[in-house]
């Protein structure tokens, strides 16, 4: 969200009010932000920052509730006053909701302002994937109680709201599947491009990386999957690879991880730094939606990628040309291995990945469709009379 930011900064005046973890320190990023906002707001989400044995218990006593665990944890009431505040000061064109599960908050009105809803993902979609696949019992059944409360929820804020934006076009025909009159657009991620520069200085042979936020089940799921399925067999075919897993708050299930070929590194102030020492990066995913940031920017930097088709579902990528698609196990660590022994194979690879982000998916370029948006409903509006 940074770069989206940053980018209609330029030309817009933005105010940010959001939920922060109470035990990190907020001072640098509040700091960066007042660089390019107005107003920078935050209030404590103690619930939403829960982890461990508090988040389960949290989620099993969500299950008679008629709301999603998703709409219980972000519910603050700070937050909301906050919100009216803001709102009933602020005279604001456009006021934009971050992720389904802040839709609550979508009710504040004071006038003229149009609300609009950012998904990033469709919820209910991912959970729904997580209920049908290979995850566990307890888990599977959480989440085919969950998904379809997400569902109900989503569908309200479709509803509510007089615009949704969408990364995927797959994430905008469930969305037209469910209320065919919502107004959507289609934004797709995006990346800086001049911050994310190719460089063949610190490349370290035979590395293998992943990176994304690993408190994040579709992350987690994926990355242990590699490690069960996939890592093996890429370290048979090429004894000398090392997986590095990169990435805030690994769980328990990835920390305790003891093979020697594997590190796990954690958070990292500079992600690139960790992409620039990649040989390959994997995106072995298989449950999310929306589009993956963490392609985009490997991309931008000239990586060869081997992606599971989910993985980079929502990009324009092609298999052979500017990424390497692959969801059976054993084929994958193929992929990996050729492209470790092949330097040639992998910068052709790097040069198309980053053309194509350079062309689609600029943080300038999705800033712009996101602004033609906003003037589209503000126009609608008008043509419709007050509302």
């Amino acid at each position: 969200m940074e770069g989206l930011m940053r980018e209609l900064a330029r030309e817009h005046q933005l105010s940010i009010l959001s939920l922060v973890d109470p035990s990190e320190d907020q001072e640098e990023a509040r700091r960066e932000t007042q660089a390019y906002c107005r107003d920078v707001v935050t209030v404590p989400g103690r619930k939403r920052s829960a982890g461990g044995a508090r988040k389960r218990a949290m989620q099993l006593a969500s299950m008679p509730s008629p709301w999603s665990y998703e709409a219980l944890c972000h519910h603050e009431r700070a937050m909301k006053r906050e919100l009216d505040r803001l709102v009933r000061d602020g005279a604001f064109d456009v006021v934009q909701v971050e992720f389904s599960q802040m839709a609550v908050y979508g009710t504040t009105r004071s006038g003229g302002e149009r609300y609009v809803l950012d998904e990033h993902n469709v919820e209910y979609d991912i959970v729904r994937r997580t209920a049908e696949a290979d995850v566990g019992l307890v888990r599977r059944a959480y989440s085919a109680v969950n998904w379809r409360k997400l569902r109900r929820e989503e569908r309200a804020a479709w509803r509510t709201f007089d615009g949704s934006v969408v990364t995927s076009a797959r994430d905008r025909e469930l969305l037209l599947e469910d209320v065919p009159s919502a107004r959507t657009a289609l934004v797709p991620n995006g990346v800086d491009v001049d911050a994310f520069i190719p460089s063949a200085a610190g490349e370290q042979a035979g590395t293998v990386l992943f990176f994304g936020a690993l408190n994040y089940h579709p992350n987690t799921e994926g990355v242990l999957f590699f490690l069960r399925e996939i890592w093996p067999r890429t370290r048979a075919l090429s004894p000398n690879a090392r997986f590095r897993v990169v990435g805030p708050r690994p769980p328990d299930s990835i920390a305790s991880c003891r093979d020697p070929g594997v590190d796990i590194v954690g958070y990292v102030d500079d992600v690139r730094t960790e992409i620039a020492r990649a040989a390959v990066v994997v995106v072995p995913l298989r449950i999310g939606g929306g589009t993956r940031l963490k392609v985009l920017e490997a991309m931008a930097l000239g990586k060869p990628i081997v992606s599971t088709s989910l993985g980079a579902e929502g990009i324009d990528v092609r298999d052979g040309e500017n990424i390497e698609l692959v969801d059976e196990p054993e084929a994958f660590a193929r992929r990996i291995a050729a492209l470790l022994e092949d330097e040639r194979r992998r910068e052709a690879l790097g040069v198309a990945a980053r053309r194509l982000v350079v062309e689609r998916y600029s943080w300038k370029a999705a800033a712009d469709r996101l602004v033609n948006f906003y003037r589209e409903l503000d126009h609608g509006a008008s043509a419709a009379g007050p509302r």
